[in-house]
């Protein structure tokens, strides 16, 4: 008896490389990783900026995810929606109103606005420190284009900034111990370019310290304000006036 044949299907041939459709894939692969950088680095420096925002993306993922598990548990569609949009609503509302939040008022020429300025210790900052403190009186008090110059060829000025009535104002920080009182060579090297070299409306020497009679008597002539520990004081406390209040505009030597 003959036995008929099994008829055998042939094995279907393997796909040969397509080095044009694996290129493509890579870079349509590299495109999207870019994508995808760009908008986690764009959320970022967003949330950074705006924090209400971030509870706004918050609340929209949260509502995808409750609309995804309302699915799942074969809820009503419509209940779902209602949700998700009260909560976007909720954080919509949350964002505009952080928006539409007043700016903090800027200082003005005698105010004091002491609160959010750090209760400095003055003997504990060193020569750099001490700048910044000074420049962060300044700007607590109004003035504007604060900058930290000090250092290696500042030629005398520490601290620059514009008064709140638009006077130039030119400060040299001497951080000195109680033992160490600012001398008349201070003041001469200060005096000789205040004026001269950064055009001050203002010249001021704050120290930790004191001044020596004859460097009081020099700054007097030359039209520079002396700002010693107490006065210092004063001023970070609000109780008593910031430099620029105390001197008018005058001929430097």
């Amino acid at each position: 008896m003959t036995m008929p044949a099994r008829r055998i299907r042939p094995r279907a041939g393997r796909r040969s490389f397509d080095l044009r459709a694996t290129a493509l894939f890579f870079v349509l692969l590299a495109l999207a990783v870019c994508v995808l950088g760009f908008a986690v680095r764009t959320l970022a420096g967003t949330a950074e900026r705006r924090p209400a925002w971030v509870a706004v993306l918050c609340l929209v993922g949260l509502a995808a995810v409750l609309a995804w598990g309302r699915r799942r548990h074969r809820l009503s569609g419509a209940r779902t929606a209602r949700r998700a949009a009260a909560a976007l609503e909720e954080g919509v509302h949350t964002a505009l109103e952080e928006w539409k939040a007043p700016a903090p008022p800027v200082p003005a020429a005698g105010d004091r606005y002491v609160t959010g300025v750090p209760a400095y210790d003055y003997d504990a900052l060193d020569a750099d420190e001490f700048e910044q403190a000074v420049a962060v009186l300044c700007e607590r008090d109004g003035c504007t284009g604060v900058e930290v110059v000090g250092g290696a060829g500042d030629l005398g000025a520490d601290v620059l900034a514009v008064a709140p009535d638009g006077r130039r104002v030119v400060i040299q920080c001497k951080r000195y111990g109680d033992g160490h009182r600012v001398g008349s060579q201070d003041l001469q090297r200060f005096g000789g370019t205040c004026y001269t070299v950064h055009e001050a409306d203002v010249a001021v020497l704050v120290t930790t310290s004191d001044f020596t009679a004859p460097a009081a008597e020099y700054a007097e002539q030359c039209g520079i304000l002396c700002f010693d520990r107490p006065a210092l004081r004063a001023w970070h406390d609000g109780t008593g006036p910031a430099p620029w209040m105390l001197v008018d505009l005058t001929e430097g030597c």
